[in-house]
């Protein structure tokens, strides 16, 4: 909230032809209204407030005014169901709820309506309840659960002057959700001077934004990304927010927003650019991205090929930045470096300020060979707290048993002669078979460069005192894994991997499940094939693909 003038803040497109503007005076203004509405609620130092929202303008200013109070945010996507969001708010217990009446996606209107109701009866704390029309010209608010709109919440107020409430560096600023496959979501408290120092870090010198910049980044209020795409408002920057599908009506439709509005900064998913190789899309050939200098792409690894696609078919002498962190940090580990060199599959450099080595078996630090990720020192955004861990067991727990004293991250990664970083995926679903370390990644890599595999997740099955790979695929429309295709499989992960890399059971889906934020479960999938129960389903953006890895017959022999 550095800026009042009259310059964009917010950019916003939705499907529908739904688009807006928000200059930086009527957001400023609207945050201003939003302070006294909340504080006639009651909202102070501490409360938390909460939002069940799409990437709408309005998100992010009832976030800036809860922030302004004091209080401290939380946030879901309305793709989340009404338990999963219960698993979540449940826990931190919110004094004031933000919901939309409906969002759409892939051509689909969704009414929120339904689920916010049934969280709201059984979430006891949670006092008020405001309505956002996604359509501010097209509302479908209603009243089933006594819920106000949004205008009826702000009006009695004037526009004016926030008085930024002062508090202490680590104030509870936001409370961020683990994915939660493995049980309840932990709920992690983020500060609000570090996560700020730490993105304002991350924004004008890994990223190069810069005032007047237009930045984007493909993402939901369910993923950390939004928190950290909202931070570019200190930067002087304009946000761009896109709601819905990326493959609505067609794959152009982020590059045409790109386009329209300038875009400096691109911000995607390792998914989005596999999906879009799979096209016959060649952005630099149909649009002027002449704007866009910074491509960043996070979620899961980025593959080398994804490499070749960006540079071939996007644009040429963009800095294509990979980069990793996560809700654990709000923020990044390995990073862009906007001066330095980009090398095929390589994340560029370690993030300023993060002591980050990777570590062997025996915690000795090591180059050009894989290992733990890990930071030896303090950094700004190291959460302040879980919530409800008043000792700190959970905390110590999740980072620093591994290695005592140093946070360790759980991805199993490599530092390149380069000194650049290739993350190799999440090392508690690291394969372990013959005690020989395998990440997943280094299996799809090889396994999605085949044009008639769509999709693969890897596992490790316990057998025989050891443990075997299992991978799943799921293949192009009308393809059935038969001994050829099967045989092509091995051969490309046997040649471009090793032998070791070779599953010992092949075996086609027909889905994947994924959590909210679009990440493939692993370890879901490996407790399923176990026998184990799942935990916490909510989670998972289709938790139903999870049956058809239940009771394989393959896999009992």
């Amino acid at each position: 909230m550095r800026r009042q003038d009259n310059s964009p803040a917010i950019v916003f497109k939705g499907e529908k032809n739904i688009e807006r503007v928000i200059s930086f005076s009527d957001l400023y203004a609207l945050v201003s209204q939003l302070v006294k509405a909340m504080e006639r609620v009651g909202i102070g130092q501490g409360d938390r407030v909460a939002g069940f929202l799409p990437n709408l303008p309005e998100a992010i200013a009832v976030m800036l005014a809860t922030s302004a109070l004091g209080a401290t945010w939380s946030s879901c996507s309305p793709d989340f169901g009404a338990q999963g969001v219960l698993d979540r708010f449940g826990q931190i217990g919110p004094k004031l709820v933000f919901s939309a009446d409906r969002y759409y996606y892939n051509g689909k209107s969704i009414d929120c309506r339904p689920v916010i109701s049934e969280v709201i009866n059984n979430l006891p704390s949670a006092k008020n309840i405001v309505l956002i029309p996604y359509d501010p010209a097209k509302p479908q608010l209603g009243n089933a659960f006594g819920g106000v709109s949004l205008s009826d919440f702000i009006y009695p107020f004037e526009k004016g002057e926030i008085n930024f409430k002062r508090l202490p560096f680590s104030h509870p600023l936001y409370i961020l959700f683990s994915s939660g496959t493995t049980g309840v979501p932990k709920c992690i408290v983020h500060g609000a001077g570090g996560t700020l120092l730490q993105h304002l870090k991350e924004h004008y010198l890994q990223a190069d934004v810069k005032p007047d910049d237009k930045v984007f980044f493909f993402t939901t209020l369910g993923w950390m990304m939004w928190n950290w795409l909202v931070s570019g408002l200190a930067c002087g920057a304009t946000i761009l927010l896109y709601d819905g599908s990326p493959f609505y009506p067609d794959g152009n439709s982020l590059f045409d927003f790109a386009e329209r509005t300038k875009m400096t900064h691109f911000g995607t998913s390792a998914k989005f650019i596999d999906a879009l190789k799979n096209t016959n899309l060649k952005p630099a050939k149909t649009h002027n991205l002449s704007h866009l200098r910074t491509m960043m792409s996070t979620g899961s690894p980025l593959v080398p090929e994804s490499y070749d696609f960006v540079y071939e078919n996007i644009k040429p002498d963009i800095c294509l930045s990979s980069i990793s962190g996560g809700t654990d940090i709000v923020g990044c580990f390995v990073a862009g470096n906007p001066i330095g060199p980009v090398w095929r599959g390589e994340i560029q450099a370690p993030c300023l300020g993060m002591d980050v080595v990777v570590y062997n078996e025996g915690g000795i630090p090591v180059t050009e060979e894989k290992g733990e990720l890990v930071c030896r020192n303090v950094f700004p955004s190291m959460p302040v707290a879980f919530w409800n861990d008043d000792k700190g067991r959970l905390y110590k727990a999740a980072y620093f048993e591994r290695f005592p004293g140093i946070w360790c991250h759980g991805d199993y990664a490599e530092i390149t002669k380069n000194g650049g970083i290739v993350i190799h995926g999440r090392s508690d679903a690291t394969l372990n078979p013959g005690g020989v370390r395998i990440g997943t990644a280094e299996i799809y890599r090889q396994v999605e460069k085949l044009d008639f595999v769509e999709e693969a997740i890897a596992v490790g099955q316990e057998w025989n005192g050891d443990v075997r790979i299992v991978l799943f695929v799921r293949l192009a429309e009308g393809k059935v894994l038969d001994q050829v295709l099967t045989k092509e499989i091995e051969n490309s992960i046997r040649s471009n991997a090793s032998p070791r890399h070779v599953p010992a059971r092949i075996l086609q889906t027909i889905d994947i499940p994924r959590t909210k934020s679009g990440k493939i479960t692993e370890i879901a999938v490996r407790d399923v094939i176990h026998g184990y129960t799942v935990r916490n389903t909510e989670a998972l953006a289709n938790p139903e693909a999870l049956e058809h890895f239940r009771d394989r017959k393959e896999l009992k022999s």
